[in-house]
């Protein structure tokens, strides 16, 4: 149960402070600028990282969840509880910046600014390169958790950075999904839920390549 509410919590922040980015920023004539937008998602998956990862692993994704289970390095039975988790914590905070923004007519959700299927291309990639982050950084020595939290967060600002004004950047169906529901506006959807679990899953076969490649040479190498 600690781990479910660490997630709800983690997930909880990030589309607080995330969406209620883009809503401050509407609502202040551009105060906090498209960086600034970005730079907020980045610090915000970082801060829930180094807080919560030791608690719940700070998926915060239900993408990442589910690539985690595909790459077996996560349970199947605990995947259903951690989904819901986050999309419990997703839904909270966009009720509550319903409540505080009540004019807001998106309330930060992700629309295609071109094609729906220029969105799911680049939502696809973005997730592909954040999951296969994830699983490097993730996992291996201490030195590399000690970083996970800087490397995660980093490349989550610098995707948003570019592709935000075309796609949302995303790479997450329960920060999509929260904004979308609460918000009325459902249009396109579908791009948000299946391009970043699509994205994710593929990491997981190349990352196997990679290593599984890399610990076959290191077997036959001599010292």
């Amino acid at each position: 149960m600690r781990n479910y509410i660490a997630e709800l919590i983690g997930t909880f922040a990030l589309v607080f402070c995330g969406t209620g980015a883009i809503i401050i920023n509407q609502e202040s004539g551009g105060a906090i600028t498209h960086v600034g937008i970005a730079i907020t998602f980045g610090l915000i998956v970082m801060s829930m990282i180094y807080s919560l990862g030791s608690i719940s692993g700070a998926h915060l994704n239900p993408a990442v969840s589910i690539a985690f289970t595909i790459a077996r390095r996560f349970p199947l039975k605990q995947l259903t509880p951690y989904i819901i988790s986050q999309l419990l914590g997703a839904l909270l905070a966009s009720v509550i910046l319903r409540y505080l923004f009540p004019a807001n007519e998106l309330l930060g959700a992700t629309l295609p600014q071109g094609s729906a299927a220029q969105s799911f291309v680049l939502e696809l990639l973005l997730t592909f390169f954040l999951m296969f982050v994830i699983i490097n950084v993730a996992t291996g020595s201490k030195e590399q958790g000690m970083f996970a939290g800087l490397a995660i967060g980093a490349v989550v600002a610098l995707e948003a950075m570019f592709a935000g004004p075309i796609c949302g950047a995303s790479m997450n169906p329960a920060r999509s999904v929260a904004p979308a529901l609460i918000s009325g506006h459902l249009e396109h959807l579908w791009v948000y839920l299946v391009a970043p679990v699509i994205g994710a899953a593929l990491a997981i076969p190349i990352w196997l390549y990679l290593t599984q490649n890399k610990n076959t040479i290191n077997e036959n190498s001599t010292v």
